[in-house]
């Protein structure tokens, strides 16, 4: 099943740390945000294969938004 990973506040997409076909395992960072000078970095919340990224450096994503998908 696809895990859909969204972000959870506004924010700056800072880094990519994966790219699609890259396998994950639960807790990886999938991305680093930047908001308010500080870097959160993003986690899978499951292992799998990452199947998309939707976000490019540089993108402002609210709550919510779509960063990537796990299969």
């Amino acid at each position: 099943m696809a895990e859909d990973v969204r972000a959870e506040m506004v924010s700056t997409v800072f880094q990519i740390v994966v790219a699609p076909g890259d396998r994950v395992a639960e807790g990886d960072p999938v991305v680093i945000l930047e908001s308010m000078k500080m870097e959160i970095p993003v986690l899978a919340e499951s292992a799998g294969t990452i199947a998309s990224v939707d976000v490019a450096v540089g993108d402002v994503v609210q709550q919510g938004d779509l960063i990537a998908v796990i299969d």
